[in-house]
C-alpha cells in the first residue's frame, strides 16, 4: 500500500513539474507573439510566430539534423547544472570548464598524428582528456566550499576567467592556430585537419548535408546514466541527501565534504564533455582572441536545467526546444524583417517563469487537489450495507395453559 502511495506521488509531482515546464514555455511563447506583433503586425504570424515554432522543421530533413547538432552540448551542459544542483550547488562555472576541455580536447585531437595512431584512439583519448581536465577545473571550485565555505558562486566566477586566459595564452604560444587559411589566423584547426571527426552512426543518411553525428546519441547515453546515477544509486541519494541538508546528512554519517567536491567534479565533467562532443565533430573551429569571452553555451545550461526541473530526461527535450529556438533566431535574421533578438526574448522569459517554478507548481498543485475535493464532494455517498440475518432462526415460545 505504501509503496503504491509512493509511486502515485512520485507520478503525480512528474506531471505537476511537466505542466509547470509547459505553461511556462506557453507564456514565453505568447509574450514573442507579442513582441512581433509591435514590430510588424503584418508578418508576425507567418514569418515569425509559425516559423519560430516549425524551428529546423522548417528546411529538414537538413534544419532538423543541425539543431540535434546543437543540442548535444546543450544536453551535456544542462546535466552539469542539474547535478551541483540536486547537491545544493549552483555551477555557474560551466564556460570555464567548458573552455578548459576545449583548449585540452583540440590540443590532444591536433597534437597527436593520425599517421601513427588510429583516429578512432585519438577519438577516445581527446575526448577523456577534455572531460578530465572539466572535472579537475570544477573540482575547484567544490574543494573551496567544502574546506573554506566560500561560496561557489564567487568561486566558480573567478575561475571562468581564469580559464578563459589561460586558454589565450595557451593558443597563443602554441601551434594549432590556422596558418593554411590566410582569414582565418584566429581560428584554431579543425580536428578534421588531423584526421578526427565523431562517426555519425548513420544519422548523416537520415538527415543529410547537416552537420549531425553521434554526438547527441552519445550526450543521450549520458543523460540516461545520470538519471540512474542520481535515482537508482546509494551515491545519488548520498548527493541529494547532502542538497537538501547538509548538516542532517554529517548527521546520519554522510561524508557531505567528500560530496560537495565529487559532485563539482562531476558537474566539471560534464560541461567539459559537451566541449568534446562539439568540437571533436570536425565542423566547428574554435576562435580564440586576446580578450576571450565566455562561451554562451555554459551559461544556457542553467534554463535548460531549470526549465526540466533538473530532471536528466526532461533535460533531453528542453535542450532540444532550446535548440529548436536558436535554429528559429537564425532563420529570423536570414529570411524575414524581423532578428534573432525575438528568440532570446522568448528565452527570456522562459528562464524567468523557471525560476519560480516552484511557486507554479504549488499552483497547480493546489488546484488539481481542488478539482480532487470537489470530486469526493459530489461523489454519491456509499450504500449502508444491511444488517446481516441469523443463520439459526430463533426460537419461539410456545403458548398455553399452565398445568
Amino acid at each position: 500500500m505504501n509503496k503504491k502511495k509512493l509511486s502515485h506521488s512520485g507520478l503525480q509531482s512528474s506531471v505537476t513539474s511537466v505542466m509547470a515546464a509547459l505553461l511556462c514555455i506557453v507564456i514565453g511563447m505568447a509574450v514573442g507573439f507579442l513582441v512581433l506583433l509591435a514590430i510588424n503586425p503584418a508578418h508576425a504570424w507567418g514569418d515569425g510566430f509559425v516559423r519560430i515554432i516549425k524551428g529546423g522543421f522548417h528546411d529538414a530533413p537538413y534544419g532538423v539534423g543541425k539543431e540535434l547538432a546543437n543540442a548535444a552540448p546543450l544536453i551535456m551542459t544542462g546535466l552539469s547544472v542539474a547535478v551541483a544542483f540536486k547537491t545544493g550547488l549552483f555551477n555557474i562555472g560551466a564556460p570555464g570548464q567548458y573552455l578548459i576541455s576545449t583548449m585540452v580536447t583540440l590540443m590532444v585531437a591536433l597534437s597527436i598524428p593520425s599517421s601513427a595512431v588510429p583516429v578512432g584512439v585519438i577519438w577516445v583519448l581527446a575526448f577523456l582528456a577534455g572531460c578530465l581536465s572539466g572535472a579537475l577545473w570544477g573540482a575547484i571550485p567544490g574543494l573551496v566550499k567544502a574546506l573554506l565555505n566560500i561560496n561557489e558562486v564567487l568561486a566558480s566566477i573567478m575561475t571562468n576567467w581564469l580559464a578563459a586566459n589561460l586558454v589565450t595564452w595557451m593558443f597563443d604560444i602554441s601551434n594549432f592556430k590556422n596558418l593554411v587559411e590566410n582569414t582565418k589566423s584566429g581560428y584554431i584547426y579543425k580536428t578534421t585537419y588531423n584526421g578526427v571527426a565523431t562517426a555519425k552512426m548513420g544519422l548523416d543518411k537520415l538527415f543529410p548535408n547537416s552537420q549531425v553525428n553521434g554526438g547527441i546519441l552519445i550526450a543521450i547515453v549520458f543523460a540516461v546514466a545520470v538519471y540512474v546515477m542520481m535515482s537508482k544509486t546509494t551515491f545519488g541519494y548520498q548527493l541529494k541527501a547532502c542538497g537538501s541538508n547538509r548538516h542532517a546528512a554529517r548527521y546520519a554519517g554522510i561524508a557531505d565534504k567528500r560530496n560537495i567536491v565529487i559532485s563539482m567534479a562531476i558537474a566539471g565533467g560534464l560541461s567539459a564533455a559537451g566541449a568534446s562532443l562539439y568540437y571533436l565533430s570536425g565542423n566547428t573551429e574554435f576562435f580564440w582572441s586576446t580578450y576571450q569571452s565566455l562561451p554562451a553555451i555554459g551559461f544556457n545550461g542553467i534554463p535548460v536545467a531549470m526549465l526540466a526541473s533538473c530532471n536528466p530526461i526532461g533535460i533531453i527535450f528542453t535542450a532540444l526546444f532550446m535548440s529548436m529556438l536558436d535554429i528559429s533566431g537564425l532563420q529570423l535574421t536570414n529570411l524575414t524583417a524581423y532578428n534573432e533578438y525575438i528568440t532570446n526574448v522568448i528565452i527570456t522569459v522562459i528562464v524567468y517563469l523557471s525560476a519560480f517554478s516552484l511557486v507554479i507548481k504549488m499552483w497547480i498543485g493546489k488546484l488539481g487537489k481542488k478539482n480532487d475535493d470537489g470530486a469526493d464532494a459530489n461523489a454519491e455517498p456509499a450504500p449502508v450495507p444491511s444488517p446481516a440475518v441469523d443463520a439459526v432462526p430463533a426460537e419461539t415460545e410456545k403458548g398455553g395453559d399452565a398445568k
